[in-house]
C-alpha cells in the first residue's frame, strides 16, 4: 500500500497561482474606479448643519485696512451675517491662483468674507495680501493649526459657507476656481442668503 499523494492538476496549480494576481487586479480596478469618480472638491464634512467652531483667534499683526487694525477671528461675528471663510497661507500655491477670486468676491457685500491663516509667518501673509489686495474683514492667525482642525480642514485651501445662524453650511475643498465659483460656491452662498432672510 502506498501513501502517495496524488500531484494536483495543472489546471488547479495554475488557477491557485494565478489567484493572487486575480484579486490585486480586481482590487486595483476597484480602487481605479472608486478614485477617478466624483469631484475631489465635495469631500463630506461632518460639520455641515452643525455651528461653526467656537474658537477665537488673535489678529495678524500689523494688517490694517482703512487705517484700523483688520480684527481677528471671533466666532460672536457669524451671527446674523452670511459668511464665507477661507482658510489659506502664503505658502500654498493654490492660494495664490484663487486670490484674485477672493478679491472679486469680497465686492459682494451681502456677505463677509474672513480669512483663516494657517501656519503663516506675520510678515509673509502681509506681504501676501499686500500682493493681492486684502479681500478679509477679519483675519484670525492659526499659527498652530489647531483651530483648523476643529473646522476640519484636511489642507489648504479650503473655503466653507457659515449661514446667518453661525452654522456651517458647504464646504469647498481645494482652491477657489472660476468654474467652481460660478457652479457651486456662488448657488451655495445665495442659499445662504435666501435662508433666514
Amino acid at each position: 500500500m502506498s501513501n502517495q499523494s496524488s500531484p494536483a492538476t495543472p489546471q488547479r496549480r495554475t488557477f491557485l497561482m494565478a489567484l493572487p494576481l486575480i484579486a490585486f487586479l480586481g482590487l486595483a480596478l476597484l480602487f481605479w474606479f472608486r478614485l477617478g469618480s466624483g469631484d475631489p472638491s465635495r469631500i463630506p464634512s461632518a460639520l455641515i448643519g452643525r455651528p461653526a467652531p467656537q474658537t477665537l483667534l488673535p489678529p495678524l499683526e500689523g494688517l490694517q485696512a482703512d487705517n484700523a487694525a483688520v480684527p481677528g477671528l471671533d466666532p460672536a461675528a457669524f451671527k446674523g451675517k452670511v459668511s464665507l471663510v477661507n482658510v489659506w497661507a502664503s505658502w500654498c500655491v493654490p492660494c495664490h491662483d484663487e486670490a484674485p477670486l477672493l478679491t472679486e468676491l469680497a465686492k459682494d457685500k451681502r456677505f463677509q468674507l474672513v480669512g483663516i491663516n494657517y501656519k503663516d509667518a506675520a510678515d509673509n501673509a502681509r506681504r501676501f495680501l499686500g500682493r493681492y489686495g486684502n479681500p478679509f474683514g477679519r483675519v484670525g492667525v492659526d499659527a498652530n493649526g489647531r483651530a483648523s482642525i476643529e473646522w476640519g480642514v484636511y489642507g489648504v485651501p479650503e473655503t466653507f459657507v457659515v449661514g446667518r445662524e453661525g452654522t456651517i453650511v458647504y464646504k469647498l475643498v481645494g482652491p477657489v476656481t472660476p468654474q467652481n465659483l460660478k457652479t457651486v460656491l456662488m448657488p451655495e452662498l445665495e442659499k445662504a442668503l435666501k435662508a433666514g432672510s
